[in-house]
């Protein structure tokens, strides 16, 4: 099997197959079993901070035996306002493989309609699929698989929810986003989740974190203000602060409950320091595994394994 080609705009361009592939072949790479070489080059065109994104694509290819180049706006034309389909039209005919960082989803499918070589969505404020392919092989190396698991994700209806929304339907984990009001996921991305969910997956967007919570497998939180957003931080605080992972919470989870953060964390804000460090964060493998999840969709993009 090979995703050689395609692109990686949200998880919603995976299948079922294509996520437990990718899962199994991180795995492999993780302890050594496959070794795919590489001769390509990526394009990092990112307009956002990255730390955990850009080091571990950087990295992945490297590992591969590829080369990376560092396409910072700040050093291309793309500052200067060159359009989006001129820079897509000319990078394809330069690059093997490109991972877009940038705000708005619109920008990336632009790039992508315009560019041959395959795109991966490597965050935008709509999704961030790259992260929660991590995010499921860090669950499953927790507990075997995913079918039927429960993962609780508190805070705000951002991106990292709605492509937790997707990976977790496709894969037959229950999900629940616990979220103010004011601040729940997009309805057509749960809508989406809804429709191309597994038999018998429940999805639940709720304001009640607590019942959110109950008799979880994994408990899941980003911070309150993306990038972007960070002059509403402050006065978010009081909106989020009833959707804290502490103690307590953690405490209404199943007993053998893992606790995830995309990170960066705000110790004290939407998880308290106690549990990040403690027994139940997986957060650390979890930040390890966008190394691994990434090799495996740069091979299978690049159509380097079978």
């Amino acid at each position: 099997m090979t995703l050689k080609g395609r692109d990686l705009l949200s998880l919603a361009d995976l299948t079922a197959e294509d996520i437990q592939f990718l899962l199994t072949l991180a795995a492999q790479m993780k302890q050594g079993l496959v070794k795919p070489t590489c001769h390509q080059v990526l394009g990092l065109l990112f307009s956002k901070a990255s730390t955990r994104t850009r080091v571990s694509f950087t990295v992945a290819m490297y590992q591969l035996g590829g080369q990376v180049i560092d396409l910072h706006p700040n050093v291309t034309q793309v500052s200067r306002g060159e359009p989006i389909a001129d820079t897509a039209r000319v990078l394809d005919r330069y690059l093997d493989i490109v991972a877009i960082r940038t705000f708005r989803q619109e920008d990336l499918q632009e790039f992508a309609h315009y560019a041959a070589i395959p795109v991966i969505n490597a965050l935008t404020d709509l999704e961030h699929p790259c992260q929660v392919l991590a995010d499921l092989l860090t669950v499953q190396e927790s507990f075997g698989s995913l079918t039927g698991l429960t993962l609780t994700y508190v805070g705000d209806g951002n991106n990292m929810a709605h492509s937790l929304l997707l990976g977790c339907a496709l894969t037959g984990m229950n999900i629940r986003v616990a979220s103010p009001k004011s601040h729940q996921p997009l309805p057509k991305v749960v809508e989406l989740a809804r429709a191309i969910a597994i038999a018998n997956t429940e999805i639940t967007i709720t304001d009640d974190p607590s019942m959110a919570a109950r008799g979880s497998h994994v408990l899941y939180t980003d911070v309150w203000a993306s990038m972007g957003q960070e002059e509403l931080a402050q006065a978010r605080i009081p909106i989020f602060l009833p959707y804290q992972i502490n103690s307590t919470l953690l405490a209404s989870a199943d007993p053998n409950a893992i606790v995830l953060h995309c990170l960066p964390a705000h110790r004290g804000e939407e998880i308290t320091n106690t549990v990040l460090e403690g027994t139940h964060a997986r957060i650390w493998d979890q930040a390890e595994n966008r190394l691994h999840a990434q090799k495996a969709l740069l091979s299978s993009l690049l159509g380097l394994v079978a």
